[in-house]
């Protein structure tokens, strides 16, 4: 079998990747060739120069927003945007929100919400985990009560991880609207909810390296209008899978490996390690497997380009890409060394980079190792994506 682009993908990639270098603020690519922290400002700032070219909404509808590319266009967009320096676009109401709003919204959900996340002037959080619910969304207890005059719900709960809640005016939530359905994964619904309203508190969980990305989010007797309902009352749970689809298939992250193996290979070498054969071997087992990753990205590519439903494809990409990941960003750490070990969290902005006690190239790197723990967790854990893996495998014996 001989996987191949065609020229005319090979010609969109050479466009992104030229786009990229001659757009992508010098700042904000050293920052990302560094790891050091990006704050939203610079994700605004990026996602604001690609909405300027029609290039921020890669899975939406032309008629609303979207540049018509085909799955192909989407894989080399991301490939590249990544192996050239720029952020990943990690903003929920892009990625997730848009997708479900085009397939189940109102018109006037659409008219509403959709320009303002293309212009990155809202940001949205994702209220599906809880505690004792995280990959098994069934089990979301956050209640929503529907108000006798049938205007607004109220929403008592506690939802968890939710990502860069800080920066967001607005969540997409699950929550129980039927406590008495016959099965768990009924008597969900989906609902829009104003970050701003009464009774809603945000409070920020510290990572292990010092992050505060990830926050929980509780509610208490929030009033939400009840046109802020995405389709069916109580269908929550299908347009929580649909969504799910839509995140899983980018975590794997292929242009992030690439770009994380190419910098091991480079520091091996200023490291003196050029030569080490133990070394060696343990970066090409990395590529291989990445190769692999890649062969693996390609048949879902193929899936969809033949109109069918692709397997567990999306599973096998995300377990393996975000393994693959965490490994190269363990292996990058032991390449530095004791340059790696001095933790700053200051020294982590670009600001203070000048104050690292280290070599400033190699601040951020036990941070990212550590922040890259989660990887295996959202988006459904690892160990799910297995059960998911293996109960497919069996069914088709």
């Amino acid at each position: 079998m001989k996987l191949q682009f065609s020229a005319a993908d090979e010609a969109f990639r050479l466009e992104v990747r030229a786009f990229v270098k001659d757009k992508l603020p010098a700042d904000i690519r050293r920052k990302v060739e560094l790891g050091l922290r990006l704050e939203h400002a610079d994700y605004v700032t990026w996602f604001r120069i690609l909405e300027a070219r029609g290039w921020l909404t890669p899975g939406w509808p032309v008629e609303h927003g979207g540049p018509g590319w085909n799955h192909v266009q989407r894989y080399i967009f991301d490939e590249e945007t990544l192996l050239g320096g720029a952020p990943r676009i990690i903003a929920s109401g892009i990625q997730m929100l848009g997708p479900v709003l085009h397939a189940f919204g109102t018109e006037e959900q659409k008219r509403h919400y959709l320009p303002d996340i293309r212009q990155s002037n809202t940001w949205w959080a994702q209220g599906f985990s809880e505690p004792g619910a995280g990959s098994d969304l069934a089990a979301v207890r956050t209640t929503a009560v529907l108000e006798p005059d049938g205007q607004h719900f109220v929403v008592n709960g506690h939802k968890v991880w939710t990502s860069y809640a800080h920066w967001c005016s607005m969540m997409f939530a699950l929550v129980r609207t039927d406590p008495h359905a016959s099965k768990p994964q009924e008597g969900i619904s989906f609902l829009l909810i104003d970050m701003a309203s009464p009774g809603l508190t945000v409070r920020p969980i510290r990572m292990l390296e010092g992050g505060t990305d990830l926050n929980e989010c509780y509610l208490d007797n929030v009033r939400v209008p009840v046109e802020n309902l995405v389709g069916e009352l109580h269908k929550g749970w299908s347009y929580g899978k649909y969504l799910l689809g839509h995140e899983r298939t980018g975590i794997a992250g292929i242009g992030s490996c690439k770009q994380q193996l190419a910098r091991a290979h480079q520091l091996a070498q200023q490291q003196g390690l050029g030569d080490d054969p133990v070394l060696q071997a343990r970066l090409a087992q990395f590529d291989v497997e990445l190769m692999a990753l890649e062969f693996t990205a390609l048949r879902l590519l193929s899936a969809h380009q033949q109109s069918r439903t692709p397997g567990v494809e999306a599973s096998m990409l995300k377990v393996r890409g975000t393994e693959l990941r965490q490994a190269i960003f363990e292996a990058l750490v032991d390449i530095a060394g004791p340059d790696a070990v001095p933790f700053s969290l200051e020294a982590q902005s670009l600001e203070h980079l000048d104050e690292a006690v280290t070599d400033p190239t190699l601040v951020a790197l036990a941070a990212n190792c550590l922040d890259a723990r989660k990887l295996t967790i959202y988006g459904g854990t690892n160990e799910v994506q297995r059960n998911l893996i293996a109960r497919a495998t069996l069914d088709a014996f």
